[in-house]
Formats: structure tokens, C-alpha cells, sequence
């Protein structure tokens, strides 16, 4: 599980909660259904207005990635390519044949299979990075659909507000009432604003993070296995895809902020 993603969601609820208790409030009161069933009706139906069904559907699945990330080590992929490079050396690449059957990563398996085939090393860095580009682009899909969803909750928030200040004016008789219904009305507006800052919006941002770490990976790959075709050295292969993750992790983190 991402300890970050857990730790992060219950210091904001805490805070909220906890600062809404010191005030003199209650849970009671910002727990209300109907503002839920507004705020998240109406954002998600917006989303579903502006992606197609399978895309939504992917980026609900998509969310379980930030409480439980894929694994996935750079290095291990590094040291993996240069025990390739060894056995190629020794062995020859189509040595690496059997290799690649056994490996789980699609892009890396299919990489090796277009050297063990003899296919030109431009060739193969071209035919990766075009498909990289489909990935990249696809990829980025997911974490848009929770941008969406950010944006659109505050709105529909505000909706709901209006829409229980409507149900409020039709008991203006009633003072106490009018008082406890305004009340009521704004949770619409915290449910709205609460989710878009503490779960689509962060849920987008961590999900663009491990894709680019993902595509950082598989570009890493492109380098790696022309490297091997070339026959470099083990010991370059592993210090020069060192510093290329190490100074593309930084681009990723510097283009965050």
C-alpha cells in the first residue's frame, strides 16, 4: 500500500474534522446524503459527458494505483539489462531468446525479441519510441479524467448550495428553520471543494507522477537494449542508464513544480 497516499488522506480528513470540533461543531452535521449523492452525481455524470465510457471506467480502476502502485524498479531493470548485455557478449543475442519469453514486462519483451530477430538498432530505438508516444499519450488519459473531476466538483458544489437555498426560502416563516437549512445547504459546497482538493485533484497529480516514471522507465529500455545490440560493456550499461533515470526523474519532478 502507498503509506503517502493513507497518511495523506487521514491528516486532511483529521484536520478538517478535528478543526470543525474545536470550533464547537459536529460530525452530525456536515454528514449529510443528499449533498453527497449532488456532488458526486453530478461530477461524475459530467465527466462521463466529456470522456468516453471505457476511458471513465478505466480511470475508476486507475484510482486503486494510487493506494497501491504497480511495482516498478528502475534498477532492477538496469542490472536485468546488463546481464542481457553479458550473456550477448558471450553467447550471442539470440541467446536472449529464451530470456524474453520469461519476462513480464510487455515493453522490455518485446524489445528483445526485436533485437533477437536481427532487426537494425535505429530501426528498433524508432518502432519503441513510436509506440513510447501511443503509451505516453493514452497514459495521460487517466489522470485527466480526475483533473475533470476536480474541476467540475466545486461547481456542482455550488449547485447544490443553490439548490438547497431555494428549498430554504420557501420556509422563510419559519426563522429557526431558515437558519438550520442554510446550514445545510453550504455542506453541498464543502463536499464539493473537499473532494476536488483532497481526493480528484492529488489522485491526478500522483497518477501523472507514475506514469512519467513509467515512460522514464521505458525509454531507459530504448537506450538499454541498443546498447546491448552494440555489445557495451555491463559495467557502462549500468552507469549510463544510472544517470540517464537519475536525470530524467529530475525533468519529471522539476516539470511537477
Amino acid at each position: 500500500m502507498e503509506i503517502a497516499t493513507i497518511a495523506g488522506l487521514l491528516l486532511a480528513l483529521a484536520g478538517i474534522v478535528g478543526g470543525l470540533i474545536l470550533e464547537g461543531g459536529s460530525l452530525a452535521q456536515i454528514l449529510q446524503p443528499t449533498a453527497a449523492m449532488i456532488v458526486l452525481g453530478g461530477t461524475f455524470g459530467a465527466v462521463l459527458v466529456s470522456f468516453p465510457l471505457n476511458t471513465f471506467m478505466t480511470a475508476m480502476l486507475g484510482f486503486l494505483k494510487i493506494l497501491k502502485p504497480p511495482v516498478s524498479d528502475p534498477f532492477a531493470v538496469i542490472e536485468q539489462l546488463a546481464e542481457f548485455s553479458t550473456k550477448a557478449r558471450k553467447e550471442g543475442i539470440v541467446s536472449l531468446e529464451a530470456d524474453a519469453k520469461n519476462l513480464k514486462d510487455e515493453f522490455l519483451r518485446k524489445a528483445i525479441m526485436m533485437a533477437v530477430d536481427g532487426a537494425d538498432p535505429k530501426e528498433i530505438q524508432h518502432t519503441l519510441e513510436t509506440q513510447l508516444g501511443y503509451m505516453n499519450e493514452h497514459g495521460m488519459t487517466i489522470p485527466k479524467v480526475w483533473e475533470a473531476a476536480g474541476g467540475y466538483a466545486p461547481t456542482v458544489g455550488i449547485i447544490g448550495a443553490v439548490m438547497g437555498l431555494i428549498q430554504v426560502m420557501q420556509h422563510l416563516d419559519n426563522i429557526e428553520e431558515v437558519g438550520h437549512g442554510i446550514a445545510v445547504a453550504f455542506v453541498a459546497t464543502i463536499y464539493g471543494v473537499g473532494c476536488s482538493n483532497i481526493i480528484f485533484l492529488p489522485a491526478a497529480t500522483k497518477l501523472t507522477l507514475q506514469h512519467k516514471k513509467d515512460i522514464v522507465i521505458k525509454e531507459m529500455i530504448i537506450e538499454g537494449i541498443v546498447m546491448v545490440i552494440e555489445g557495451v560493456n555491463p559495467m557502462v550499461i549500468r552507469d549510463k542508464l544510472s544517470g540517464f533515470f537519475v536525470e530524467k526523474s529530475k525533468q519529471v519532478e522539476a516539470e511537477k513544480k
